[in-house]
């Protein structure tokens, strides 16, 4: 994984918003997937990136996101639902990158990558 230089704007967005009032890592997971939830605008437009084991998109397809996934979150994972094949399935928003989305879903997006590279 690849080292992320810090971005104190970021870190002042993470720390006061996201993960504010947390005490436990289930905690802070709740905490981004309220984030997520509240700021990504639904439904948008996302190519996968990378594939995962867990999930059965592949690299360069592009899917429609329409929502976070009732998967219980964690801190190294969130899944986001997708369309994809006439049905609806949770995949990890890791894998995915915005491609017609607003400025605050790829800043919420971006905030994700950031604190998982970090």
């Amino acid at each position: 994984m690849a080292w992320t230089e810090k971005d104190e704007e970021r870190e002042e967005r993470i720390s006061m918003r996201i993960i504010v009032d947390t005490y436990s890592p289930e905690e802070q997971a709740w905490g981004w997937h309220a984030y997520l939830d509240d700021t990504m605008d639904f439904p948008f437009e996302a190519r996968c990136v990378t594939e995962r084991e867990e999930s059965p998109l592949k690299e360069g397809e592009t899917i429609r996101v329409v929502g976070m996934s009732p998967t219980d979150p964690t801190l190294s994972q969130m899944f986001v639902t997708i369309e994809w094949m006439d049905r609806e399935l949770g995949v990890p928003l890791e894998q995915l990158e915005p491609l017609e989305a607003g400025h605050d879903t790829e800043q919420a997006i971006a905030d994700w990558q950031y604190w998982l590279d970090r």
